[in-house]
C-alpha cells in the first residue's frame, strides 16, 4: 500500500485553509453589504385635524301627520303628494252637508233667543216682567250662541288646512273614501332646516364639550350619493342621558336646506373635525403588526431595535403615538423586512416635515 508522505498532506491541508479563510471573509463581506444603507426618520410633533364620520338620520324640523277630526265622505283633495303648500291653504274637503245643517240650525236658534230676549228686557223695562224672567231669556240668548259657535267649530273641521308652509306626503286616502275620526290623510313636512341625528361615544362627548367652551364647532353632511352637502350644520341639541347599551349619546346639528334637497327620512354621515394639538405623528409605512400589536424599528447607534408603540388615532398615512417613542427617537423607514431585531445597518437620515410632506404623493 502507499502511504502519502507527511509533508505532503500539511502542504495540502496549508493550500486549503489558505482558500477558504478569504472565501469565507468574502461571503461575510457580502452578506453586510446586501443589508446596505437604510432610510430613517424621527417622529413629528405637530398639530392636526382630525375628522370622525357618525350615520346619521336626517329629520324635517317640523313632520305631522294630519288627520281627519270629523267623520264623512271625503269630498275633496286640493294638493298632490309632493307639492309645496303655504300656511293655511286648503287642502282636504270633508262631506259637511250634516255639518251645515247643524250650523244652520244653531244659526236660527240663535237667532230666535236674540228676539225673545229682546221682547223679555222690553217688558223688563216697563216692569211688566220679573228681573228673573229677563235673566232666564240672557241665558237662553248665551246658551244659543254657544251651541252656534260649537257647530261653527264642527263644521270647520270638515276643512283641513295646512298648519305651516311645507311639503305634502303621501295619500293615505282618496276621494270619495269614508273617513272615520282620527283617520291618517297625510303626512306635512317644513323642510326648511333639518334635523340630523347621529351618536359619538362618551370620550368624544366629552371632548366635543370641551372644544365648545371655546368655540362653537360645525360640522358637514355627506349624502347618500357619497356627495358634500353645500351647507354647514351645527350642533344645537344633546340629549339628557347616554345609551348604556350602546355608549353613545345622541347629538342633533341643524342644516339650512334652503333648496330643498334634504328630505325627511334620509340618511347620511355627518363629519365632525377636532383639533389635535401638538400630537406625535409617526407614518404608518414605519409600523408592522405582531399579534394585533403595532412595532417600529428603532436605531440606536446603527443597531435595530423592535419597539411597541400605542396608537390612539389614525390620520391619513399617519397614526398619532400616544406611548413608545419620542421626538428624538431614528425610525426606520423602509426595508422593513430585510432586517430583524439586533441587526447593524448604515442609516441615511431624513427630515419627518420631508417624509411627511411625501406621503401624499401617489407613487408613478
Amino acid at each position: 500500500m502507499n502511504h502519502a508522505p507527511p509533508t505532503s498532506v500539511a502542504l495540502a491541508l496549508a493550500l486549503f485553509l489558505g482558500i477558504a479563510a478569504p472565501l469565507g471573509c468574502h461571503a461575510e463581506h457580502e452578506e453586510s453589504h446586501e443589508l446596505g444603507e437604510f432610510l430613517v426618520t424621527s417622529p413629528l410633533r405637530a398639530d392636526r385635524d382630525l375628522t370622525e364620520d357618525y350615520v346619521s338620520q336626517i329629520h324635517s324640523i317640523q313632520h305631522i301627520e294630519l288627520r281627519a277630526l270629523e267623520r264623512g265622505y271625503l269630498q275633496e283633495v286640493f294638493v298632490d303628494e309632493g307639492q309645496p303648500v303655504k300656511k293655511g291653504q286648503r287642502m282636504f274637503q270633508i262631506m259637511p252637508t250634516l255639518y251645515q245643517a247643524e250650523y244652520e240650525k244653531a244659526q236660527a236658534e240663535a237667532e230666535f233667543t236674540k228676539i225673545e230676549y229682546q221682547n223679555t228686557k222690553l217688558l223688563a223695562d216697563s216692569e211688566v216682567v220679573s228681573p228673573n224672567e229677563l235673566a232666564l231669556a240672557k241665558a237662553k240668548l248665551d246658551k244659543a250662541r254657544a251651541e252656534l259657535a260649537l257647530s261653527r267649530v264642527h263644521r270647520g273641521f270638515t276643512e283641513i288646512r295646512a298648519p305651516f308652509d311645507g311639503i305634502m306626503g303621501r295619500l293615505h286616502v282618496r276621494r270619495g273614501s269614508l273617513l272615520d275620526e282620527g283617520e291618517l290623510l297625510t303626512t306635512l313636512s317644513d323642510n326648511s332646516q333639518m334635523w340630523v341625528y347621529f351618536n359619538v361615544t362618551e370620550a368624544e362627548y366629552l371632548d366635543y364639550k370641551k372644544r365648545a367652551k371655546e368655540e362653537a364647532p360645525t360640522v358637514q353632511l355627506v349624502m347618500a350619493n357619497h356627495e358634500l352637502f353645500d351647507h354647514l350644520g351645527k350642533v344645537e341639541t344633546i340629549v339628557a342621558d347616554f345609551d348604556h347599551e350602546t355608549g353613545t349619546i345622541a347629538f342633533r346639528a341643524t342644516f339650512p336646506n334652503p333648496e330643498g334637497l334634504l328630505r325627511h327620512g334620509e340618511t347620511g354621515k355627518v363629519l365632525m373635525t377636532r383639533r389635535l394639538s401638538k400630537a406625535l405623528l409617526v407614518p404608518q409605512k414605519v409600523t408592522f403588526e405582531v399579534l394585533d400589536r403595532k412595532y417600529v424599528y428603532v436605531v440606536e447607534d446603527g443597531v435595530v431595535r423592535a419597539r411597541e408603540i400605542t396608537v390612539t388615532e389614525e390620520l391619513p398615512h399617519l397614526y398619532v403615538v400616544a406611548d413608545g417613542v419620542t421626538d428624538d427617537d431614528k425610525l426606520l423607514l423602509e426595508g422593513l423586512r430585510k432586517v430583524k431585531d439586533g441587526d447593524t445597518i448604515a442609516i441615511r437620515y431624513l427630515e419627518p416635515t420631508e417624509v411627511v410632506a411625501q406621503l401624499a404623493i401617489p407613487a408613478e
